[in-house]
């Protein structure tokens, strides 16, 4: 099973940061981290064999709260559910579902031994 199927491109640029063990990611909750300055909320979908990291700022209330969302399948995209305004983005393109116009960041991920990470490009 390969949990970090990401469609994010990877470079040698690509700067891994530790986030946490990965049993400590638990299914349908979100996790919040501190990359740079970037907060960045990561999820591993019920059901799914797959983790995704997206930007933690919902640009619609602008309060770092993406973490904290619902995840969900929303007309077979996977998606978090913003807890203020309730926008959906989808996990794997960071695209909201109600307004094209506006998205988040997405980020690369991986497990190094047992280590969840996630890659920003600097």
């Amino acid at each position: 099973m390969n949990l970090c199927q990401s469609p994010i491109a990877m470079t040698t640029e690509t700067r891994w940061h530790d986030i946490c063990p990965i049993e400590e990611l638990q299914d349908d909750l979100g996790l919040c981290a501190l990359l740079d300055d970037a907060p960045v909320a990561v999820f591993r979908p019920g059901g799914q064999d797959r983790i995704f990291a997206i930007g933690n700022i919902d640009p619609f209330s602008r309060a770092s709260v993406l973490s904290r969302g619902i995840t969900g399948d929303l007309k077979g995209r996977l998606v978090v559910a913003s807890p203020v305004y309730k926008q959906h983005f989808d996990l794997a393109t960071g695209d909201c579902v109600e307004d094209a116009t506006v998205s988040v960041p997405v980020y690369p991920v991986r497990i190094s031994g047992n280590i969840l990470q996630v890659g920003t490009n600097n």
